[in-house]
């Protein structure tokens, strides 16, 4: 801990004058909105005992509902966590409050030890700081005076708004206002904004919610009149690379706070229950009239969606389900893959996707998100019998990460400072099993996936504090669907008003949050009780992977024939349409065609797709491109002496291909065609990725939830290979029948 020699007062002054000179970093405290996700967050790992070890903690002046004087005491949502968490945690606080640029300054000069002031976490700010968790979500909203005729944006045209300057309301406020016309007048300090409103100067202000919802509350003569905008984070902090034990202690007392309920109480103490910005009460539900919609989601992404006793669960399929009838509206889930799901929104085949994605800038240029219901966070896990103990231990070996996602970033970050690689793969599956074999030391993984995962026995152990990382929100199509996306929104808030938020939190994360070191692994049925348990599902995936390899494969022989025949043809204008059609069907990958027929048609067409069909003309397509060419070979390697014998004998050439030359081509062709049915019953398992729950698809589920993948690959290969097997033995029956 750094120790001031200075009185108080020349601290101060030290901590402004620097404030000045170093910290244009900070801007502003930036705004803040609903309360995280409760629950939600990860526990580090346990902290040594800090014995009552004093740290000088730097606050702002006035920044209510967060800090701010009541009856001459500093009291707020910041003053209240970190008092709860210190006794927590057994360390002492000694309270500085300089106001924001000031207490910023005095970490950065060693002056305190760390900082709680509203403090929005953003990458700029990393640089200086290391952050805690984050223990608030930001957000802007838009007020106007009591007796204001403005309702809404459209209401601004001409007309002048404030914001505090640099914060995330000024930057909403310029965001709009070259849409809705008016100009952006920034101010230093929430009490001048107010007065600039009620004193007409300004036609509305732009803050924080939970500033403005304090503020009507003790009758500053506003009201709020738009939804809210969310925002970042605000995160305590220390000097980067200082204090490590103090952040370790927040974390771990923050996520203490949020698992007993302490953290909600002290939110609705100054918030009021829900926390909304209008009130004390959630929202009233909507009614959209039992409207239907189809909601795209990703196929195994446990504990967020996976499939347990054939029904599709978890975190995000329980609260669409619990919304959708809270503001009454239907919801056709389609379990596509995430890539898929996104697709599926973007092409207007599905009317909204919620697969565990992240809010990023990049996706808001095309989708429309909800309000954040998840914070994610990164964690790494190796093996159980691993000797790995942290990053250090790393260097020179290789991690793995999930293609795209925040761990793949954070594995990067690090990998320079470490000295280690990162290999990206597609599935938390794979992930799993490369560290198990070895291939791999490590992965960086979302922390409830770990956690999850660690619970259903996969082998790993967790070893590393959590990264915070970004928020998952639900997400529609550039302006559209605004009506499904208000009900999401309204309906998340009556849950955490009503407290099944936090229980459905629960019933997949369990009350302790943190991915534990030991697991705390369930038992493991047998290989013979997996088999067992995994045969209805698989049993259907069968069914359906017979029944469209069937469809597709009478269309391709129908396809071959004529296309064949063509390619015999007299006619230079038929061989060269067939030629085409071989070219193009065998030169092109099975899922370019998958994709294009269930995501691309339909946009271009404006109709809905159907998986099924989809899948049909994609086997059937490719597959008839290949029997072509056998049906082709078949005829050609006919002796050409038994047509002229036909034509001798007074056949006519329709005649002698009928009696003569066909029968042998089909005899000559047939274990071609056989081989041909049976790779395209094996093709049938790359329509999993447009959601069609084939074998290969059934086993994904699975697996996905218990982490048994070579058990279920196993079985899923022995299926495919008595099925195969017994197919082939039919189709040789029927030869050697037809052809006897």
């Amino acid at each position: 801990m750094h120790q001031s020699k200075h009185p108080f007062s020349l601290r101060l002054a030290i901590g402004a004058v620097i404030a000045g000179l170093v910290m244009l970093v900070a801007g502003s405290a930036a705004q803040a909105a609903p309360p995280s996700a409760g629950p939600a967050h990860a526990a580090p790992a346990k902290t040594a005992d800090l014995k009552g070890k004093k740290f000088v903690i730097a606050t702002d002046t006035t920044f209510a509902p967060f800090e701010f004087r009541k009856d001459g005491k500093l009291v707020g949502i910041d003053m209240d966590l970190l008092n709860a968490i210190a006794e927590k945690e057994n360390f002492q606080v000694e309270i500085q409050s300089l106001g924001f640029q000031a207490a910023v300054s005095a970490v950065t000069s060693g002056q305190a030890d760390g900082v709680i002031a509203g403090m929005s976490i953003t990458d700029e700010r990393k640089q200086t700081f290391d952050f805690s968790d984050p223990y608030f979500d930001s957000g802007v909203q838009m007020a106007v005076a009591k007796n204001s005729d403005v309702t809404g944006y459209d209401d601004l045209k001409g007309k002048t708004v404030v914001a505090k300057g640099g914060s995330e309301g000024e930057a909403e406020a310029k965001k709009l206002s070259e849409k809705y016309g008016f100009t952006v007048k920034a101010l230093d300090q929430s009490t001048s904004l107010i007065e600039s409103v009620k004193n007409g100067s300004a036609a509305a202000v732009f803050d924080d919610y939970p500033v403005l919802k304090y503020g009507i509350a003790q009758g500053n003569g506003l009201k709020v009149v738009t939804d809210k905008i969310p925002g970042g984070q605000y995160g305590f902090a220390v000097a980067k690379g200082k204090n490590a034990d103090l952040l370790a202690a927040f974390d771990e007392g923050l996520a203490a706070l949020k698992s007993d309920g302490s953290y909600d109480k002290i939110l609705e103490k100054y918030l009021g229950t829900g926390g909304t910005a209008g009130g004390g009460e959630a929202p009233a539900a909507m009614d959209l009239g039992g409207k239907k919609f189809t909601i795209a989601t990703d196929t195994t992404f446990a504990p967020f969606e996976f499939r347990k006793d054939g029904k599709l669960v978890g975190i995000d399929m329980d609260l669409l389900n619990r919304i959708a009838k809270e503001e009454n509206f239907q919801v056709d889930v389609q379990s596509l893959g995430f890539q898929a799901a996104v697709s599926a929104v973007t092409s207007g085949q599905a009317d909204g996707v919620i697969a565990g994605m992240s809010i990023t800038d990049e996706r808001k240029q095309t989708f429309d998100f909800s309000d954040p219901y998840f914070d994610s966070g990164v964690q790494m896990a190796v093996a159980k019998n691993s000797d790995v103990k942290g990053y250090e231990d790393l260097k020179g070996k290789t991690v793995v990460a999930k293609g795209g996602s925040e761990g793949e970033s954070e594995a990067k970050k690090l990998s320079e400072k470490y000295g280690f690689t990162v290999k990206a793969l597609d599935q938390s599956t794979s992930l799993i099993e490369s560290v198990k074999n070895g291939s791999a030391a490590a992965v960086f993984d979302d922390y409830p996936v770990l956690k999850y995962g660690i619970e259903q026995g996969n082998g790993l152990k967790v070893v590393t504090a959590k990264i915070p990382g970004g928020q998952y929100g639900f997400a529609v199509a550039k302006g559209k669907n605004a009506d499904l996306l208000e009900a999401f929104n309204n309906g998340l808030a009556r849950m955490k008003a009503d407290g099944s938020y936090a229980k459905t939190l629960e019933t997949y994360l369990g009350k302790d949050t943190s991915a534990t070191a030991d697991g705390g692994a369930k038992a493991q049925p047998g290989f013979i009780q997996l088999f067992v348990d995994s045969m209805p599902a698989l049993g259907e995936g069968l069914w359906n992977t017979l029944r469209i390899t069937m469809m597709a494969f009478i269309i391709a022989m129908v396809l071959g024939l004529i296309f064949g025949f063509m390619k015999i043809s007299t006619s230079r204008t038929l061989r060269g349409i067939a030629s085409v059609y071989v070219a193009v069907f065998r030169g092109t990958p099975v899922l370019v065609w998958a994709f294009l027929f269930y995501f691309g048609l339909p946009q271009l067409t404006g109709v809905t797709g159907n998986v099924f069909w989809a899948g049909t003309a994609t086997l059937a397509l490719n597959s008839g491109a290949y029997l072509t060419e056998i049906v082709r070979g078949g005829l050609q390697a006919v002796d050409p002496g038994q047509m002229e014998a036909a034509r001798s004998l007074g056949l006519g050439w329709g005649k002698s291909m009928q009696r003569v030359v066909v029968p042998q081509a089909v005899k000559i062709s047939t274990p071609a065609i056989i081989n041909q049915f049976v790779i395209t019953l094996k093709d049938s398992s790359l329509l999993l990725t447009i959601g069609f729950a084939e074998l290969l698809y059934q086993a994904q589920q699975i697996y996905a939830a218990n982490y048994r993948t070579t058990e279920m690959l196993i079985i899923v290969g022995i299926m495919y290979f008595v099925v195969i097997t017994l197919l082939t033995w039919v189709a040789n029956i029927v030869d050697k029948k037809v052809n006897k």
